[in-house]
């Protein structure tokens, strides 16, 4: 085992995300701990590490004691754990601020080196978006609890199982026409997930970023608009039609759209396409840590594109 990075215990380390993570953690030779209300769910990631190195836990993160049992002797503790909509029992406040809040206060507590929090652009405790307002809570949270965080903000992730091009993707392939909310004028920064990988690896091992916060983007920024006609080509539908979608008119679809299975569209989300989700350049990125950013079109077409083409 690595004595630098020693036991890291990852939060959400079966996540999109989290697999890149503890790939990395696994090769570099920690011992991981992945707490989960649902261990067994998690147990495949065993296979990314040696015998015995990955190791499922019991924890339930609204639980002090839960997890102040599952960071016990941490040298590292990460957390990832984050979602796009609420669901019955699981609010964005519980999740991504009392959750990260417990979890950073019991890392201290147990005496963790390190602790990495991952954010998103955008967060603040006084935007209209209750995602990004918890997400910013979370955030305050854990640097009262952890003064030595390190902070990670992407702007939206993309790899094989994204949320976003891969979804909008087969939205492509199903649908006559694909939403362009807000007329598609704003902007993202994709950014590949092995790359954000890449920054908490950094953030683990360069004592020089304790403290501090990142914004994490990809080379270019593009409009929604822009994306969506990428994403329609490489999914082999390029005529695909893009239907404009003013912002108050997709807030009343929301409406209806949050109460379906899965909530393909909530009105939260409808709120955050209303600013930018680029980095600030105010703040320290991916270049500062060392790590060249992927580009979109160097990677999206291996998993968009229909086979044969």
């Amino acid at each position: 085992m690595s004595a630098s990075l020693g036991t890291v215990v990852v939060f959400g380390g079966s996540g999109f995300i989290g697999r890149h993570i503890v790939q990395r953690l696994a090769r570099a030779g920690a011992r991981i701990l992945v707490p989960s209300r649902h261990p067994g769910q998690v147990a495949t990631l065993r296979l990314a590490g040696e015998v015995g190195q990955i190791v499922p836990l019991v924890a339930d993160i609204n639980d002090d004691s839960s997890v102040a049992a599952a960071v016990a002797g941490a040298d590292a503790v990460i957390n990832l754990i984050g979602i796009l909509a609420p669901s019955r029992g699981n609010g964005f406040d519980a999740v991504q601020h009392q959750a990260a809040a417990r979890i950073a206060r019991a890392a201290r507590a147990a005496g963790a080196r390190t602790f990495v929090q991952m954010s998103a652009i955008g967060a603040d405790p006084a935007s209209d978006s209750a995602y990004a307002r918890s997400k910013g809570a979370g955030e305050a949270a854990v640097r009262g609890a952890f003064p030595d965080a390190v902070i990670l903000r992407p702007s939206i992730v993309f790899g094989p199982g994204d949320g976003f091009f891969q979804r909008f993707g087969q939205m492509a392939k199903i649908l006559p026409f694909l939403p362009l909310i807000g007329g598609g004028h704003t902007r993202f920064q994709p950014v590949y997930a092995g790359d954000v990988a890449d920054a908490v690896m950094v953030a683990l091992t360069d004592p020089a970023c304790r403290g501090r916060t990142y914004e994490l983007g990809g080379p270019r920024a593009y409009s929604f608009k822009e994306l969506l006609r990428y994403i329609c080509k490489q999914a082999g539908k390029p005529g695909r039609y893009l239907l404009p979608l003013p912002f108050p008119i997709a807030t009343i679809q929301a409406a209806f759209m949050e109460l379906l299975p899965g909530k393909p569209l909530t009105r939260d989300q409808v709120r955050l396409l209303r600013r930018d989700n680029i980095v600030s350049g105010s703040l320290p990125g991916l270049s500062d840590l060392g790590i060249v950013p992927t580009a979109v079109e160097l990677l999206v077409p291996t998993y968009l594109r229909p086979p044969g083409t």
